[in-house]
Order: structure tokens, then sequence, then C-alpha cells
């Protein structure tokens, strides 16, 4: 059982909507890939989902699975198993009857009823719970039982919506690596949305980035946290995401934010210098910021290196890393090291550095990335 996906040219406008939510989604999945699609709420995110269910109609474009079109076929007739953010259990039913509901609709013999839903019940850890209705279970229960009814249809496809948000943040992270363990076990592809990139990253094989009905970026949770093609990338992926600093940088590579002029013209390419000032961004992730010791503060400095500033206001020790909390030119600053640090974590200045390779650059108009490399 195979299923590659290719969406093309896909619009859905609603009635009443002068503008398109979705506006050109052009996609390609790999058959067994796990792909998530994240992005801000109202982004049609969970209308692309349900466009590909058949749950809404397209206005245009094609929706293809292995070169045949799918968004043509009676949405009854499509082999897919959705599973909802509110579970849509039936409260009256037991969970065997809630998880066998489909292949009954479907006349299935009790047989294989009673088969299919025992094997999805073992490998669920629901066995024992067949008998109890859904009152009776937790949330991470009943959202198992909810995979369960998905998973008896053999579906070619899984689609999720925001399926853990209704669960509290440690049972997320176990139903987390249920749903992963599942999706390997059935070979099928996933397409999963959510609104939590944390999540994302850390179930996915390929990452869909949305704003406004676009797809902004798609690729690995390292394309998109390591080459972030648009400052809302940059800005929405990663766990902290990125520092950014907003200002002007002029012919000669001085970069001015607020009252103070850096001199980047070791640290830019030159094909990124402009004839004429221009706003931009500059981004660096928190785990390329490198904050001197006081020690080292007291030395002269090897130039090659962004280096600034910034106001410590606390420190998290995380155990295998230390989160510090600064701010530095009216923004909020997050540094991270691989260490504890010593003495008194809040209320001094400190100075940071960030080496060349690691700055990004963000055209302030466009939002889009500045590559010295015109491949990109």
């Amino acid at each position: 059982m195979m299923a590659k996906i290719e969406i093309k040219h896909l619009y859905k406008q609603y009635e009443n909507q002068s503008d398109y939510t979705l506006k050109d989604i052009n996609l390609s999945i790999e058959d067994k890939q796990f792909v998530a699609v994240v992005g801000p709420s109202g982004c049609g995110k969970s209308t692309l989902l349900r466009c590909f269910a058949g749950l809404e109609e397209i206005t245009k474009g094609q929706v293809m699975v292995d070169d045949q079109r799918f968004d043509t076929i009676d949405p009854r007739k499509r082999n897919v198993a959705m599973v909802f953010q509110d579970y849509a259990l039936y409260p009256h039913m037991t969970v065997f009857k809630n998880m066998a509901y489909n292949l009954k609709i479907a006349r299935q013999d009790k047989e294989t009823i009673q088969e299919k839903v025992e094997q999805a019940a073992d490998k669920l850890q629901l066995t024992d719970y067949l008998e109890q209705k859904p009152a009776q279970l937790s949330g991470g229960q009943r959202q198992r039982v909810a995979l369960g009814r998905a998973m008896v249809r053999d579906p070619e496809i899984f689609l999720m919506d925001e399926p853990l948000s209704n669960l509290d943040a440690k049972l997320r992270v176990k139903t987390r690596q249920d749903i992963i363990d599942l999706h390997r076990q059935l070979g099928t592809v996933t397409l999963y949305v959510t609104h939590d990139q944390a999540e994302a990253m850390a179930l996915a094989d390929k990452i869909i980035v949305m704003r406004d009905g676009i797809i902004m970026q798609s690729g690995s949770p390292a394309d998109l946290y390591d080459d972030p093609h648009h400052i809302f990338v940059a800005r929405f992926i990663g766990s902290p995401s990125m520092n950014i600093f907003r200002g002007f940088l002029d012919p000669e590579a001085h970069f001015k934010v607020g009252e103070t002029s850096y001199d980047l013209s070791a640290l830019i390419a030159k094909e990124l210098i402009p004839k004429e000032t221009q706003e931009i961004f500059v981004g660096f992730v928190p785990e390329k910021t490198s904050p001197l010791t006081p020690a080292e503060e007291g030395q002269e400095q090897p130039h090659g290196k962004f280096t600034f500033k910034a106001q410590l206001h606390y420190a998290e020790y995380m155990g295998a890393y230390t989160l510090l909390y600064l701010e530095a030119h009216e923004r909020s600053i997050v540094s991270q090291l691989e260490r504890k640090i010593k003495g008194s974590p809040h209320d001094r200045q400190v100075t940071l550095q960030v080496a060349p390779e690691d700055l990004y650059f963000f055209d302030a108009e466009t939002g889009q990335r500045m590559y010295a490399n015109k491949d990109h």
C-alpha cells in the first residue's frame, strides 16, 4: 500500500469572502512521510487538511495520490482516516463500539471487526478498557481511542488536526511518542496539523510553515531551523527562536541599531552591502551566542565577531544547558549555554559575541533572507 501525494496549485475560497483562504498551494509528500503543517491561527492549515479529506470543496487545483486524481473521488470512498482535536467519540458507546463503528457502517463481518479492534487496542494499550465508556477514560486514553478508530480502517493516509491540543503538557509528550510509534508501525503517510512548532519539530520528517494561506517554506526540521528563507520562518521555528535586531545597513557596512553603530565590514558578504542605506534584520540563534566571562571582559577581543552588550535579567538552569534571558537595544535576547554560569545570574551587563558564519540577514521590507549565493 503506497501513497505518494501531489497537491498542485490548490486554491480555496469560501462564499462571501473576497480573498482566498488557500493560495496556490503546491506540495509533494513521499510515501510513509510524516508531514507537519504549522502556522498561526487562521493561516489555513486546517482548511488544507479538510480539503484533502473532502470535507471542504477546493476552488481550483488538483490533489493527486499515486498519479491519480484524488479530489474528484467521493469523500466517503477516499482511503483516509482523520483524527480530530475533540476526539469525536460517541459518549454512549464503549471503547470497542467506538473503534468498531466505521467497520460496522462498512458492513464488515463480526469476526473481522473483532480481530481489527483487538489488534488496534493491543498496539495502543487499550485492551483493558474496551468495555469502558469515554467518560471513564483519561484525556490521553480518549485520544488513543480516536487513533484506534482511525487505525482499524487500514487507511493509506492519516490526517490529524491538532490531536494533542486538549492534553496537558506531560501527556502531550507521552502521546507524541505514541503517535510516532504508530506511524512507524503502520508505514502510512501522516499529515499532521498543529500550531505548536516544537511538536512539529519533534514528530515530523517534513514541516510545512504556512501564513495567510500560503506556504512560506517547507523542508526537514533541520532545514527550516538552519536555513530559514524568510524572517517569519526564522521567528516561528525553534524554541527559543532566533534573536533578531532591526536596524539600518549603510554602503560602508555600518549597521545602526538605535543609537549604536556596528561595523559589519568584516562580517558580511560584499554582495549584501547596499549601494544605499537599507533597513534590514540581523538574526542569530540562541546557541550560537557566546557571553564573555568576567575575565575575558577586561581583555582586548579579536576582530571578526559581532559583539554587543546586553543586560542579563535572569537565567534558567535546564540541566544539560542554561538559558540566559537578556535585553539589548530594547529587545529580548536569549542565549543558550552548554554550561552553568557562575556568580549572580541576574541584573548585570554581559558582552555577547556571534561568529560571522552564524549571522542571518533579512530584507526588512520583504522579509526575505539575503543570500550572497544567488542559487538560493
